[in-house]
């Protein structure tokens, strides 16, 4: 915390895309630490959530953020572009995540909402995936054509491909500042907002395609004994079916939930966790503007 602001930068780098192009994993790879939930389904994120990476001479505050949502409007949908924007407006360098397999209309949706104030590096992810080399060229031709970027970078999430050359591109564009956060902070989010994302990422993916949209997570209490953490947590649906779903035969399905979500909770927090999760029915939450308050979006 001693370096010199001559020759220290530190900054704000939000990371924006559409949903499922892999802003959350690439977050986590970034900082090297599962902090922002993942699955396999678009829209798994719903809150912002900072990120910190310290290394010599340089720190990243990578902000994640929920896909931008260009084409289904709920309140829900709306409060989450709003955290986007909101986002957009408080930093000092974007990272747009783009698929490396198409450009859509979706992404080109996204890209006229970026900030013309603020430098952008665009991170072309799942370059695993992609084969055909010639393709991903003509695809980047594409992306240069859309504005001036600061830079285009092809990357691997996944895999960690590239990922040093992204952060020595960010890096060029933070501002000389004394580090803004503690070497040993890895997350603005304390562990009680950790545990509910923790239970809302495996009903993500133990789920179908509709029930986790459907649900959300409170915690109600949380407490703190040394390395014991006491947990018990309400998942809200907003219809009787969906709970049934939800719990599964005898509880089973929710039984599976709250184990695996308790087994990443004593993995990240350090210590035993006693976790007890109850289902409720809260129709109509998501269209709420009083409930979706309560749920802090």
């Amino acid at each position: 915390m001693n370096e010199s602001p001559s020759s220290y930068r530190a900054g704000h780098v939000a990371i924006v895309g559409r949903p499922s192009v892999g802003k959350s994993t690439l977050l986590n790879a970034l900082i090297g630490a599962r902090i922002s939930i993942t699955s396999k389904k678009p829209q798994t994120t719903r809150y912002r959530i900072t990120g910190i990476l310290s290394e010599p001479q340089r720190q990243f505050a990578f902000v994640d953020t929920p896909g931008f949502q260009t084409r289904n409007r709920s309140p829900l949908n709306e409060r989450l572009n709003r955290a986007v924007r909101d986002t957009l407006a408080a930093v000092d360098a974007v990272i747009w995540v783009v698929d490396a397999h198409r450009l859509t209309e979706a992404d080109r949706a996204v890209a006229t909402l970026l900030p013309s104030g603020v430098p952008i590096v665009v991170a072309v992810n799942k370059i695993d995936q992609r084969k055909d080399k010639a393709a991903l060229l003509g695809l980047l031709a594409q992306i240069s054509a859309l504005r001036d970027f600061a830079a285009i970078v092809p990357v691997s999430a996944e895999r960690g491909t590239q990922l040093r050359e992204l952060k020595d591109e960010i890096a060029k564009l933070l501002p000389r500042s004394p580090p803004l956060y503690s070497d040993a902070d890895l997350t603005d989010r304390d562990e009680r907002f950790l545990a509910g994302e923790f239970i809302r990422e495996k009903i993500f993916r133990l789920l179908g395609e509709e029930v986790p949209y459907a649900t959300t997570v409170a915690i109600d209490q949380f407490e703190e004994r040394g390395a014991l953490r006491r947990v018990r947590a309400t998942v809200y649906v907003d219809k009787p079916g969906q709970r049934a779903i939800l719990l599964g035969a005898a509880g089973a399905q929710m039984k599976a939930i709250a184990t695996q979500a308790r087994a990443d909770m004593e993995r990240v927090f350090g210590g035993t966790v006693y976790l007890e999760v109850w289902v409720k029915v809260k129709r109509g939450w998501a269209h709420d503007d009083a409930q979706l308050t309560r749920f802090g979006y």
